[in-house]
């Protein structure tokens, strides 16, 4: 096994996941798929993120989300980051306030814009029989919406969660009918 210094990499996925167009901000998707070679001819092997997932919650951090790799253009906040059998899951909310994050949302509604890419440094990996460079451990930095992903199987998609004031909303027409009910009942 070669361990390696390469710096900050990114790998950019789009893939084929269903658009769910609903009144929330809430995105998920899975950023990288285990076992795919990307364009670049790397394959996140299962288990990569999992120490450097661990060391950012030891220090409280979260992954950031970004525009098209853009350190300078946050647009939004990973709730969830995992892995799981199928590889690495993301899910959060685009932040509608910020006038890229905004541009993002509308772009996602419309179907311009699914792709998602990691933004990385490899700690360890090794190159198999077919020179493809197997990444066994990473530690991710980022996740960004982007235009052209390296991993054409990776998208975002829109939640059906609802965002907190859509909720609210629903509460108080709920409580009033329930009053409108109770005030008209006769005993």
């Amino acid at each position: 096994m070669k361990e390696a210094n390469y710096g900050l990499e990114t790998k950019l996925m789009s893939g084929q996941m269903d658009q769910v167009i609903t009144e929330g901000n809430t995105i998920s998707g899975y950023a990288s798929i285990f076992g795919l070679p990307d364009q670049s001819k790397d394959v996140v092997q299962k288990g990569a993120f999992e120490t450097g997932l661990s060391r950012l919650k030891e220090r409280g951090s979260k992954i950031k989300m970004l525009w098209q790799h853009d350190p300078s253009q946050p647009i939004g906040v990973w709730d969830e980051v995992y892995e799981d059998e199928h590889g690495l899951y993301v899910r959060g909310y685009i932040l509608e306030d910020v006038p890229q994050g905004a541009q993002a949302l509308s772009l996602i509604r419309a179907g311009a814009i699914d792709g998602l890419s990691i933004g990385y440094k490899t700690l360890i990996s090794q190159k198999d029989k077919m020179g493809r460079r197997l990444l066994k451990s990473v530690e991710l930095w980022e996740v960004s919406l982007v235009t052209f992903p390296m991993l054409q199987d990776a998208k975002v998609s829109i939640s059906e969660v609802k965002n907190e004031q859509n909720v609210v909303t629903g509460l108080i027409g709920n409580l009033r009918e329930l009053r409108s009910k109770i005030s008209n009942t006769q005993f």
